[in-house]
């Protein structure tokens, strides 16, 4: 079955026992046992329920996975992974990450003895660190948060196979429906299905995919005894979301480049990133990887922090929010807002100044968008796009 089929089909087979079309949600905390140690398959709802094992079967198929764990939010996934880890070991990571993978990284697990090393993965002369420092784990975004650096992950992970290092993926960016880096030689995909995955801003969400019988069993460990587990109905949420996926992801795939191609007409903006922008510079990196360049558009306006804060705040239809891959469009400052856990210096090594904007444009009407952002440049003293 195609993509889309499977979207809706795969894991969403009719309740057995009443024949629903929709299965419900198993909103219940405990599971009654034959016997002693005997269950019909579940038993404490943290350690496994009806709607975490739809849903895992759905997302590891879309991801082309063998095995997928389901997680209370992206970060509980984040962590997840990270407990697995002993102090001492070393995490090798690109070094444009999302502000809180940062934060655990600085403020939780490295007070415990885990290592972070930064590196710019966008440039190939730094995969030979990869040999020389053999780390645990290559922790990667593609495309990463929020400069949409695209990392070659086939060619990362083949030379990580070398030292028998495990490659993770944030895929969150992405989506499975544009990307999969299972595919592609990574050993973890990781999302917060918050975003595109579940798609309408309702709900928290995470999930790893792996093929690795190993890792599964860690993901299920993890999420049993840290708690990290989601509750029923947001699983049965972003079940729901999955369904249209496909559909969504080719609209803001379609909105996004028309915007960023705007975007470049205008003196008041510095540059422009979509992956599959031509201007992009790891543009044809994007193209071999991935089908579709998603919804998210970053750009540095020529102004200052006064004039950027005035036109962040200027929009109609786009809402200021954190958060992104819903159906409505936000706009996001990232040096104030999602990466502000950053230390500026560190921020701005990666590009994160304070003219940094960050779009997720949505579904509606691309005309809309467009004026939008026309009347939010006039009105902070800068040239419209339109």
């Amino acid at each position: 079955m195609e993509f889309e089929t499977r979207a809706i089909h795969v894991g969403q087979e009719p309740d057995e026992a009443t024949g629903a079309v929709m299965p419900p949600i198993y909103a219940t905390s405990t599971f009654a046992q034959t016997r002693p140690g005997e269950t019909r398959g579940y038993d404490y709802t943290r350690s496994g329920n009806p709607n975490f094992t739809r849903l895992g079967s759905t997302l590891a198929s879309l991801e082309g996975g063998e095995y997928a764990t389901v997680f209370g939010n992206g970060m509980a996934a984040i962590t997840a992974v990270l407990t697995t880890f002993s102090s001492g070991d070393l995490v090798l990571a690109e070094e444009n990450v999302y502000g809180c993978t940062f934060r655990i990284f600085a403020q939780v697990f490295e007070k415990f003895g885990l290592r972070v090393q930064y590196v710019d993965f966008a440039d190939s002369s730094n995969y030979a660190l990869i040999s020389e420092v053999r780390p645990a784990l290559v922790w990667l975004e593609s495309p990463t948060n929020p400069m949409l650096k695209i990392l070659d992950i086939a060619a990362i992970s083949e030379e990580a196979a070398k030292v028998g290092a495990p490659v993770l993926v944030d895929n969150t960016f992405a989506s499975p429906y544009f990307q999969r880096p299972l595919e592609l030689g990574a050993t973890l995909s990781l999302s917060s299905t918050t975003k595109y995955v579940n798609g309408h801003s309702d709900c928290l969400g995470g999930v790893v995919v792996t093929n690795d019988a190993e890792w599964n069993e860690k993901m299920i460990f993890a999420q049993k005894a840290a708690g990290l587990n989601p509750s029923p109905f947001d699983c049965w949420l972003i079940q729901r979301g999955l369904k249209t996926l496909a559909l969504r992801m080719r609209q803001h795939h379609e909105n996004a480049l028309e915007i960023a191609n705007c975007l470049e007409g205008s003196a008041s903006v510095r540059w422009v990133r979509h992956p599959f922008l031509d201007s992009h510079p790891q543009a044809e990196v994007a193209r071999r990887q991935m089908t579709g360049g998603s919804g998210i558009v970053t750009f540095e306006l020529d102004a200052d922090l006064e004039t950027t804060i005035t036109f962040v705040s200027g929009l109609e239809v786009f809402a200021l929010a954190e958060s992104l891959g819903g159906i409505e469009s936000l706009i996001d400052h990232p040096a104030s807002m999602t990466h502000a856990s950053i230390p500026q210096p560190d921020r701005e090594k990666v590009g994160i100044y304070d003219g940094l904007v960050r779009l997720s444009v949505g579904v509606e009407h691309v005309g809309d968008l467009i004026e939008d952002l026309d009347q939010a440049f006039r009105r902070a003293g800068l040239q419209g796009i339109s």
